[in-house]
């Protein structure tokens, strides 16, 4: 067994002992989104396995405690919940990310280990599976294989970069919360002789660029810190509230259904508006300063941004809507919680932490200036976004217990 996979079962064993930190449903999470890293897809489907894999482990364990109405079957006799997760982690995992069934076979076979071979456990495997495999058949038509068309824009002869933008097919894809896709497109970004672009142009060429003399050391370390776009740097975030002692499994897996539904509907909206847009990067426009008619914009053709530039457009900033979803779903349950505290990948040995989820929200938005990635403009408008389909989750989802009763996920 690799050590990575004898990492996931220990952590999954120590769960069912009662040693985690949690509970199983954060447990499978966070040995989940381990898969997805080790994995190495990109964030839009990375979210999309997220969303899935959450949303069918909330309905099997929903069918156990039956704590929220449902309209899968009613689970009329006990059942193992450890069991359910499991076999709905390995299901999901294993049918979108078949280059890791080696280490989700592991992980489910040391978690079913733990348990005893009887009937509780038994009808818990045959719950998780049915979830699951209910699930992944319901988004199999989502839109996310559809094959991209995308149309590089050159002239006859001419050279253009041949790096394609990533996932140009996402804005077809069928959401979980919203209507569709251009639900929330906002409206185009700032002309280019407007006032609000000579700012977003001149700041982002200051603070952004990879030499800059303006930003601070402290900036440079949030956009170092925020760089990283998967969904795990939202989950320690997440966490904070759902490893509360006051927590109860069937609410953890609720919250985490809702957070990652609002981050998946996040990026497909997000990418609607990119390139429904297709707004130049900083790169392409400081760059090419001089051909924007603005004249306080000067042009430096050998700028570069903090970080490497994402492949695709830049208007509206995905990370700022993501991050605002986030924080707004996780308003409806912080209860009162004033730590709350992440880690990032790409800042080893960083940890950060806010008293409210405002400052988080607004923390990314600011570092993905400082990574000089995203116009101050597009920030502002991704974050609008991001609170309106996190409306969306908390309307469907997270509504006080009584009217949680009269809602079917």
């Amino acid at each position: 067994m690799s050590n990575v996979a004898a990492f996931f079962s220990i952590m999954i064993a120590l769960s069912f002992y009662g040693e985690a930190k949690a509970d199983v449903v954060t447990d499978w999470n966070r040995a989940a989104m381990k898969i997805v890293v080790e994995a190495k897809v990109n964030t839009p489907m990375a979210n999309r396995t997220m969303a899935i894999l959450q949303t069918s482990v909330y309905e099997a364990v929903n069918q156990i405690t039956q704590r929220y109405p449902s309209s899968s079957p009613v689970n009329e006799e006990p059942a193992s919940i450890e069991a359910a997760i499991a076999a709905t982690n390995r299901v999901v995992l294993g049918e979108l990310l078949p280059s890791q069934s080696s280490h989700i076979e592991s992980l489910y076979r040391a978690s079913i280990g733990a348990l005893p071979d009887d009937a509780l456990t038994r009808r818990g495997i045959a719950i998780g599976e049915f979830s699951a495999r209910k699930l992944l058949k319901e988004r199999a038509g989502d839109g996310a294989n559809t094959v991209p068309s995308y149309r590089p824009v050159t002239q006859p002869g001419t050279y253009v970069a041949t790096t394609l933008p990533i996932m140009p097919q996402w804005p077809q894809r069928k959401p979980w919360l919203m209507s569709d896709a251009t639900q929330f497109r906002p409206a185009p970004p700032p002309s280019l002789d407007s006032e609000v672009w000579v700012r977003d142009f001149n700041e982002i060429k200051d603070l952004g660029a990879r030499e800059s003399v303006a930003r601070t050391p402290a900036q440079t370390e949030l956009g170092r810190f925020w760089e990283t776009t998967l969904p795990v740097i939202f989950y320690g975030i997440v966490y904070s509230i759902t490893d509360q002692p006051s927590r109860e499994m069937t609410q953890n897996a609720r919250l985490l259904m809702a957070v990652n539904q609002a981050m998946d509907d996040a990026i497909i909206a997000v990418f609607d508006a990119k390139y429904y847009y297709g707004f130049w990067r900083p790169i392409t426009a400081i760059r090419n300063g001089d051909l924007d008619g603005a004249e306080a914009t000067e042009r430096d053709s050998s700028w570069l941004p903090l970080i490497d530039t994402p492949i695709h457009p830049e208007y509206p900033c995905a990370h700022c809507i993501v991050a605002s979803a986030v924080g707004t779903v996780l308003g409806a349950e912080a209860n009162g919680i004033s730590a709350f505290s992440t880690t990032s990948d790409t800042a080893p040995g960083v940890k950060r932490s806010w008293a409210r989820l405002e400052d988080f929200v607004a923390e990314v938005s600011e570092a993905r200036i400082y990574d000089g990635v995203h116009f101050r403009t597009s920030t502002q408008v991704g974050r609008e976004m991001g609170e309106k389909i996190g409306r969306l989750a908390i309307d469907r989802y997270l509504r006080d217990e009584a009217d949680a009763k009269k809602v079917d996920p």
